[in-house]
């Protein structure tokens, strides 16, 4: 049950901290001499990876299964476009491989634990309906 416990945690935790690196480049709408209401409004277009990852977190919260496979999904669709639109501006291979490996690979991460989670969890409360009827619950 331990187990079923990390996975059940490990995949919400990890697109929190991966959502949370996404806003982190969404500060660089914030310079001296622009008027405040402009880099708010610089900030609120910046957050809107954000904002959709938050609402996919919401989603993958409530159904793992259909919340894992759209956080898989854009993973893996985004994954071509950051490394074609990061080797055209650095024109390293090395580079845009990493690059890769800190922005869309925590999302496949959490898109796969999040599938593995509700299978895990689907699984457990079938052999707990089993041990029920036989009487051996705790």
């Amino acid at each position: 049950m331990r187990s079923v416990f990390l996975l059940h945690w490990a995949p919400r935790i990890l697109s929190i901290l991966a959502i949370l690196f996404i806003s982190v480049f969404s500060l660089d709408a914030f310079h001296a001499g622009m008027p405040l209401k402009d880099q708010i409004l610089d900030w609120l277009m910046h957050m809107i990876p954000s904002f959709v990852l938050i609402i996919i977190l919401v989603v993958a919260w409530k159904w793992e299964n259909i919340g894992g496979m759209i956080f898989l999904s854009l993973g893996i669709a985004f994954t071509p476009y950051l490394f074609w639109g990061n080797y055209s501006h650095n024109h390293s291979i090395w580079l845009s491989l990493v690059i890769i490996l800190t922005i869309t690979f925590p999302f496949i991460l959490v898109g796969v634990l999040f599938i593995i989670s509700h299978y895990t969890r689907r699984k457990a409360a079938e052999i707990m309906k089993v041990l029920e009827k036989k009487g051996m619950s705790e």
